[in-house]
């Protein structure tokens, strides 16, 4: 009993320690970018009416859109400038979430 709780403490550790920062805006996967289908809503909007149909939250880092497995916690920042935690898999595009944070106040504002 004793080996698998280190085992799973070791797995949890490496997991971890592969985590990286990204940076950009909580958007949803039918938009990504843009949010011109509903023009008569502001974008934080359109982000959640999307994501109550059929598509995900995810980050745009201004080049690429990034699915999140976390799909509760954007809801507070949708449309927003973000730091996201995780680890990313390339083959699906898909960050797994660790934390998700506003971005920090840029410089010299």
């Amino acid at each position: 009993m004793r080996q698998i709780r280190l085992t799973i403490i070791l797995a949890l550790a490496a997991i971890t320690a592969n985590a990286e920062d990204f940076q950009g805006v909580i958007t949803d996967t039918m938009c990504g970018a843009r949010h011109d289908m509903m023009k008569d809503h502001p974008a934080d909007q359109c982000v959640k009416m999307c994501t109550k149909a059929q598509y995900s939250y995810a980050l745009y880092d201004g080049k690429n859109i990034f699915r999140l497995s976390d799909q509760k916690t954007p809801a507070r920042f949708a449309a927003q400038e973000v730091k996201v935690t995780g680890t990313l898999n390339q083959k699906s595009k898909t960050i797994k979430v660790s934390s998700i944070e506003p971005a920090a106040e840029k410089q010299g504002r």
